[in-house]
């Protein structure tokens, strides 16, 4: 009966349980009805987390290459360092997954990257799992992470990202511009073609979609939807890196001699495609270095001095009224009350209009000026471009200006002084010298294309602006700037820039520039020097303009570096005429070793004088480089290609920075170059087998380097 009983009462307060907990369910359910918020969380909100997740794909940004496919601007490998500091990264003491001596790894770690010991220690003595080792360890490049690796620091390991790269440094800074991170991580371009250019060179991020639950995680067996990123376009300059390299080195002279700014700028003279600009102050687009955000090239205005005589004396030829051998006084003329002087202030009595051409006389130029009017002389100013943009390719570009409302102005204008001009205009006005009277727009932009489908979407062409002259104006200029260069008269201001390799024609300016107390500058070098020319004289290849502020090389040194540029450009391109400095026995004319032994082929080379360097452990040659019926000068190098299993790394110190370009070329390596000049350090180590995910990191200087420069 006892037994019976607790059987009754364990049924009866199991029921009761039974009920209590069915209605708490039912309670539950109903609380879940009515409240949207369970245990602290918002269960709609916990519902719509478990739909969809995206995640960005970052387009890959486009690459700026010359007009040789040189690599300019690109993204590259980049890495952040990191400290695991959480010794439970650590299973087997022998093998330590965590920092175990901050002391020696702040030590060790300090010269790499830049960073004081005391401030690695700061960040490798904080309460936490890990930590970034920044500012320093951000954005480090694959030779400095191989550095950091050798040390085999416990508990030191690598973020990949990438970063925007700039293979030469400052090299055409503010043609190319830079680009950088946003807040966003986001590659953004600033100034330059980078700027300019930036939506269409980022490209179109994609993103992935997906189904995931309220921890993030992906759910299986779901579907998922992706949108392709679609990478940005490559854009091909017209810059020579030759060519370019003359210019850097001829900005770094006139830097080296102290002035403020300068610029120089040379274009094909049959396309108007700039292919080299120069200017100091430059920047490196990789620390981010600017002084100036403004180019010189584009965004500064100046009064340009006698270089406008050119155009001066052509609107008089043009209209009729120029008569060469007619004379006039030269040194003073007076022009509402104010007294304009020649150079040489006593002048040098009755000469020819020619003659004051080759003298650069103010006198003759204002005589002309007056003869035309102000009405004719802006009008033919305004046909060479001045005054108004050229519309190159490039931001912020400023139009000068030219006005003249009174007769002392019209004179003034007439030898480049209170007016002001940019250099590109002046580039583009030079081109009608080589073109018979027609003006060509300037372009930087060889070729977009599209890296998605392969097509060119957008090609650089030379464009005619108008007729400025006729061509026998052309002719007779062409005449006189000839005689200012190429002649025995000691007066005439352009004979320091005569060359023996090619024939050289031009003006040269020297000009006054204003002062915050409204007054002119004074002195021997407080003073803006130019040259505007171009080259061969009878088949014009090339137009030059060149500019500095307060250059204290004075005239001489001004010349000697326009001739060496010059000079430098004749013999790259051929044009040197000198016969006494070509050795017809030194030159070599290839002829093909494609499918020839690479022994046989090695030996023939080398017992020519040429340097071999052979690409591959094949037998036969598949490829060379120069090719057939191209000259090769004694000592220079020969590639040639085999058919090969594996290639390996050789030593390229003392290489120039065009064999780098060729080696990679040939065998599709990934390369980043800094600065130019000879090769000093190379990342990946003579003998290493290279493949396609192999990236060779050049440290050039020294020949070519602004460290020689002057």
């Amino acid at each position: 009966m006892v037994k019976g009983k607790y059987n009754r009462l364990f049924q009866t307060c199991s029921l009761i349980v039974v009920i209590l907990l069915f209605a708490l369910i039912i309670g539950k359910l109903f609380y879940v009805a009515v409240s949207p918020t369970v245990d602290g969380v918002n269960l709609k909100k916990f519902a719509l987390s478990r739909t969809t997740a995206t995640k960005t794909i970052t387009a890959n940004r486009g690459t700026i290459y010359d007009n040789m496919g040189e690599v300019l601007a690109q993204d590259v490998r980049s890495y952040t360092v990191i400290a695991y500091l959480s010794s439970s990264r650590t299973t087997d003491p022998d093998k330590p997954y965590h920092v175990v001596d901050k002391e020696k790894t702040a030590e060790l770690l300090s010269p790499l990257i830049n960073m004081t010991k005391e401030s690695i220690l700061a960040l490798l003595n904080r309460d936490a799992y890990q930590v970034e080792l920044g500012p320093g360890g951000r954005g480090i490049t694959e030779l400095v992470k191989q550095e950091i690796e050798a040390l085999d620091l416990p508990g030191i390991d690598f973020i990949k990202s990438s970063k925007r790269d700039y293979p030469y440094g400052d090299f055409a800074s503010y043609i190319i511009g830079y680009a950088k991170k946003n807040d966003n991580d986001e590659i953004e371009g600033e100034m330059g073609i980078e700027g300019k250019y930036n939506s269409s060179l980022k490209g179109t991020n994609g993103k992935i979609t997906y189904q995931k639950d309220a921890y993030g995680y992906r759910i299986a067996n779901t579907p998922t939807y992706e949108e392709k990123a679609e990478s940005g376009v490559d854009i091909y300059l017209t810059l020579d890196s030759n060519i370019q390299m003359y210019l850097e080195n001829a900005m770094a002279t006139v830097e080296k001699d102290g002035a403020e700014w300068a610029s120089i700028t040379v274009a094909d003279a049959k396309t108007g495609a700039i292919v080299g600009s120069a200017t100091i102050p430059s920047f490196n687009p990789n620390i981010l270095n600017i002084t100036n955000y403004n180019s010189q090239l584009t965004s500064y205005t100046y009064e340009p001095g006698s270089t406008m005589k050119i155009y001066s004396f052509m609107a008089a030829i043009e209209e009729g009224i120029y008569k060469g051998d007619e004379e006039y006084t030269s040194g003073n003329i007076i022009v509402d009350d104010y007294k304009i002087s020649d150079w040489n202030t006593t002048g040098w009595g009755k000469i020819t209009y020619d003659t004051g051409f080759t003298y650069s006389s103010n006198v003759a130029a204002v005589n002309l000026a007056q003869a035309l009017g102000k009405e004719k002389l802006l009008n033919y100013y305004e046909k060479f471009g001045f005054g108004t943009k050229t519309g190159i390719e490039l931001p912020n570009e400023y139009s000068g200006q030219v006005e003249a409302i009174y007769e002392s102005e019209l004179a003034s204008i007439s030898y480049g002084q209170g007016m002001t001009t940019t250099p590109i205009q002046n580039i583009q006005a030079l081109t009608s010298l080589a073109n018979g009277g027609v003006v060509l727009k300037p372009y930087i932009i060889e070729k977009i294309v599209d890296t998605n489908t392969g097509k060119t979407t957008y090609e650089g062409k030379r464009t005619d602006i108008g007729r400025a002259v006729s061509s026998s104006t052309v002719n007779k200029m062409i005449e006189l700037m000839d005689i200012t260069v190429n002649t025995n008269d000691p007066i005439a201001t352009g004979k320091r820039y005569a060359t023996d390799s090619v024939r050289l024609i031009g003006k040269t300016g020297t000009a006054q520039y204003a002062l915050a107390n409204g007054k002119y500058s004074s002195g021997n070098y407080n003073n803006i020097r130019s040259f505007a020319g171009m080259f061969p004289k009878d088949n014009p290849e090339y137009v030059i303009y060149v500019s500095a502020k307060k250059y204290m090389g004075g005239a001489s040194g001004f010349a000697s570096m326009v001739k060496s540029v010059v000079e430098s450009i004749a013999k790259y391109k051929n044009l040197d005429t000198r016969d006494t400095d070509k050795d017809l026995s030194k030159i070599i004319n290839l002829t093909s070793y494609i499918n020839k032994d690479v022994t046989a082929s090695k030996d023939q080379l080398t017992n020519l004088g040429l340097n071999v360097v052979v690409i591959g452990n094949g037998e036969k040659i598949v490829n060379q480089y120069p090719k057939k019926g191209e000259n090769v000068l004694n000592g220079n190098k020969v590639f040639l290609v085999t058919d090969y299993a594996e290639v390996t790394m050789p030593n390229i110190i003392g290489w120039n920075s065009s064999d780098v370009r060729t080696f990679a070329n040939l065998i599709n390596l990934s390369y980043t170059m800094n600065d130019y000049g000879k090769v000093t350090a190379q990342s990946i180590p003579e003998g290493t087998i290279l493949d396609s995910a192999s990236m060779l990191e050049v440290t050039l200087g020294g020949l070519y380097g602004k460290e020689k420069a002057g």
